[in-house]
This record gives C-alpha cells, sequence and structure tokens, in this order.
C-alpha cells in the first residue's frame, strides 16, 4: 500500500477513534444572573442530553406559574451523587438558577436549597 494513502487511513482511524464530547450552548441564559425559585416539583424526566424539572412556583403577583428548570445530565448529576429517586413529584424546591434571556419562565439550573438548608449542585 501506498506509504500516503497508509497515512490518511491512520489518521482516519485515530479520529474516529478519540471520543467526541460535544455539549449543547447555554447561549440563551443569562450566565452572569441569578435568580431563587420556591415551589412543588410537577415533573421530573430524568435524561439525556439534559435533565429537566418542572416545577409550580408563585409569581411576583402571587398567582402560580409553571417553570422549566433545564439540569445538567444524567451522568454529571449521578458523578455528584443524584439519583433518579433524588427529586419527586410533589417535593417543594428552592432553587438558584441562571434566567432565559427573552424573560419566559424557564433557567439554566445551578444550586437546589436542601432541607437541612445547605445548596447542593444541580448542574
Amino acid at each position: 500500500m501506498h506509504p500516503k494513502i497508509l497515512g490518511v487511513i491512520s489518521i482516519a482511524s485515530i479520529s474516529l477513534a478519540v471520543p467526541v464530547r460535544a455539549h449543547h450552548s447555554h447561549a440563551n441564559y443569562i450566565e452572569m444572573e441569578w435568580i431563587s425559585l420556591e415551589g412543588t416539583v410537577q415533573e421530573v424526566h430524568w435524561m439525556n442530553p439534559h435533565t429537566w424539572i418542572y416545577l409550580q412556583a408563585t409569581d411576583a403577583s402571587g398567582s402560580p406559574a409553571a417553570w422549566a428548570l433545564e439540569g445538567a445530565s444524567v451522568a454529571s448529576l449521578q458523578r455528584a451523587g443524584w439519583t433518579k429517586d433524588s427529586l419527586s413529584v410533589g417535593d417543594t424546591l428552592a432553587v438558584r438558577c441562571h434566567p432565559l434571556k427573552d424573560g419566559s419562565r424557564g433557567c439554566l439550573m445551578g444550586f437546589i436549597r436542601m432541607a437541612d438548608g445547605s445548596e447542593k449542585e444541580f448542574d
């Protein structure tokens, strides 16, 4: 086999063997700003590429408002000690997260305040 062809095949093989790490952009969130929410868990989606918590919180006028909270991947959360049973529908949560730039009711998770008052990262 010609050395140039062998070189191209070698480089292609190595390129395909190296794991690719990709991540979705968080450009739609204001990552320099934090908001705090408290409410009741309506749904938990333990899935990849990102987990989701749907929280029923109260808005500034005192009316119920549904929020979509984007969390880390399942693998990242498991490495941090979370399991799919760590949060359940009906749980009351207090969270700190990065709001969406468009002002809609969604945010990128940062921390969840636990029952003992400590904060645990969820991103």
